[in-house]
């Protein structure tokens, strides 16, 4: 396959991304698309019906994971995947996730059109959720094809509005017991496209990221709890003010992560104050804290080192500090082969490509555990991502989709299970 004279053959792509730009738009811009609600359902029906334009037979799975499935002539063997997630962040951008469904469903109709059926069987997919954005756990839909989580785990898991992640599965139209089994074990490969979400590539000029690995994360939900009291009437030295205390722990990690270097990062992203008044001494502060490293022992050091240094100063300030950690990945490797060979495809297409690590966190990571995985990254503009401004160049789109229908090639068509 030519890579370089097929990388205008996508324009259907193009299209469905600025179709499922649409499904969840915010009137100021940027795209929220959470979990089970109705954009979400909407979005599904969306890519459900693209998917049987493709020719492919569609079909869901109890947690809402969609798939489109290009049956092959060998079907013992192990399958084929592409594919991203479906789900945003709160006004998010049009390409996270979608990008990699959308090349996805190109892909699989081009490979259709131009070489029929395939000897393993490729699918496509839409998982149903990666971003932890509504509710507290990441990799729902990976994670219950993985095995991580079954139907029936959210009983106890609710959103900002109190409902159960299990509520909103089943008023969604899943969660039945008639509907098919999350778990794989018939997947061989996984190959997923995603735009970088950050400034790498666009600075070193070039064009394909071929990833190496996956950072490991660690996400706190922090609580400090001092006493609400009078802003007026209660004398500086008798507080227990918990904002204050959160702002010194707040400043205190980002301090830790600029002098622990070695691409360690730290992010606090969300904080809640109560009873949130102008003249009341704030009784109860929550705040994330977001940790990402390449190296497990990075990882474990740093967190125990934050959270004992919140433990002083909430000692010294007299206030009570909670931790609870929510997300735990650890840093996973992609596979060598399977990296190699897209990075051989790029090379033989004259594409620039550079080998380079996500500080993100991808459902690649989770794959990694049923199958081999890779990943490949197309340029984002500005490094933004997670945001309304985030973009991606079409042409970049579709040379990352012309690679990935490539790999997908050789993978499906050519070279059977062999590496």
């Amino acid at each position: 396959m030519n890579i370089a004279a097929e990388s205008g053959a996508f324009p259907d792509m193009m299209r469905l991304l600025e179709e499922l730009g649409r499904i969840g738009r915010e009137p100021g811009g940027g795209v929220t698309r959470l979990l089970y609600t109705p954009s979400w359902c909407e979005a599904q029906r969306l890519l459900a019906d693209r998917m049987a334009d493709a020719g492919l037979e569609v079909r869901y799975d109890r947690a809402g994971n969609l798939y489109g499935r290009l049956p092959g002539t060998r079907p013992d063997l192990p399958v084929v995947l592409t594919g991203s997630h479906v789900d945003t962040v709160r006004v998010g951008g049009n390409y996270d996730g979608a990008a990699g469904i959308a090349a996805g469903i190109a892909a699989l109709s081009y490979l259709k059109r131009r070489f029929g059926t395939p000897v393993r069987t490729l699918e496509v997919v839409s998982f149903c959720e990666e971003e932890g954005s509504r509710f507290p756990l990441t990799y729902w839909g990976s994670g219950s094809i993985e095995g991580r989580y079954r139907i029936g785990d959210g009983t106890g898991i609710y959103d900002a509005e109190g409902v159960s992640l299990d509520e909103a599965m089943k008023a969604a139209g899943f969660g039945r017991g008639g509907q098919p089994d999350c778990r794989r074990t018939d997947i061989g490969d996984y190959v997923e496209l995603h735009i970088e979400q950050g400034v790498v590539l666009e600075a070193a000029g070039r064009r394909i990221g071929v990833v190496e690995s996956i950072v490991g994360q660690r996400r706190y939900g922090i609580t400090v709890t001092g006493t609400s009291n009078h802003a007026g009437t209660t004398p500086m030295s008798y507080r227990a003010d918990a904002l204050a205390g959160a702002a010194e722990m707040i400043i205190k990690v980002e301090e830790m992560a600029w002098q622990a270097g070695r691409g360690l990062v730290a992010t606090v992203g969300r904080i809640e104050a109560w009873p949130n008044t102008p003249n009341v001494v704030p009784g109860q502060v929550r705040f994330s804290l977001d940790i990402r490293h390449t190296e497990s022992y990075m990882l474990n050091e740093f967190s125990e080192a934050a959270l004992e240094t919140f433990r002083g100063i909430a000692a010294v300030r007299k206030l009570r500090m909670e931790a609870a950690c929510w997300v735990k990945t650890e840093p996973v490797p992609m596979d060598g082969a399977l990296a190699g060979r897209i990075e051989r495809l790029c090379i033989e297409a004259n594409l620039p490509c550079l080998r380079m690590v996500s500080g993100a966190g991808h459902d690649a990571q989770i794959m990694a555990a049923v199958s081999r995985a890779a990943m490949l990254f197309v340029p984002s503009r500005g490094g933004i991502s997670h945001a309304k401004e985030e973009y991606t160049e079409p042409a970049h789109l579709s040379e990352g989709t012309a690679v990935l229908t490539a790999c997908l090639h050789e993978l499906a068509y050519t070279t059977g299970v062999d590496g």
